[in-house]
């Protein structure tokens, strides 16, 4: 009950300051905050036969023990090692639209975009693909550069970097896709 109050009254602030749009709301909420990128690996991770496949993000918090290994290159392959101990305090994993959104600039675009895996004959790419206006460009965020199957780390093109959402001085565990401004639109 307490929690629907909050979600309450951040609407009706938004409402009463003009900003009408969720997303737009949400933007304004919402800043960034920097990451050490060399703890990140973004992966294409597969799902059931593996003909399809997901983002997940994982992060290497302390050097306890890896969280996963790659080996290869173009694409690199990811060993997620973190799924064989408790990683509590030592690794995160972000496996959804929870853990991970699209934000370029100061506009949080989770609720309009989604990051989708899309596998071809040549290469596995991750997308931003928009979700309630196909009107809208859809972003080439990273790529494996080249084709494969099982865990695959996805490297971001120039521009992307990952960021946290912060909350007034408060640095929250979601991270951001983000880019400072929008690219030019990729055909999907």
């Amino acid at each position: 009950m307490a929690r629907f109050r909050i979600v309450a009254a951040v609407l009706t602030a938004a409402v009463a300051s003009g900003l009408t749009s969720p997303a737009r709301a949400q933007g304004s909420l919402f800043t960034t905050s920097e990451v050490d990128q060399t703890k990140f690996v973004m992966v294409a991770a597969p799902i059931g036969s593996g003909s399809s496949a997901q983002l997940n993000i994982y992060e290497q918090r302390t050097n306890a023990r890896p969280c996963f290994e790659m080996s290869g290159s173009a694409p690199a392959v990811v060993n997620p090692m973190l799924a064989t101990f408790d990683f509590t305090g030592i690794c995160n994993r972000y496996i959804d639209g929870n853990g991970y959104s699209l934000r370029i600039g100061g506009d949080d675009l989770g609720t309009r975009y989604r990051l989708s895996v899309i596998k071809s004959a040549n290469d596995v790419q991750l997308m931003a693909v928009p979700t309630r206006d196909p009107a809208q460009s859809t972003y080439l965020i990273a790529k494996a550069g080249g084709a494969g199957n099982g865990f695959i780390q996805l490297v971001l093109e120039p521009g992307w970097r990952l960021m946290r959402r912060q909350y007034g001085k408060r640095t929250l565990g979601h991270l951001y896709v983000y880019r400072d401004a929008a690219p030019a639109a990729e055909a999907p």
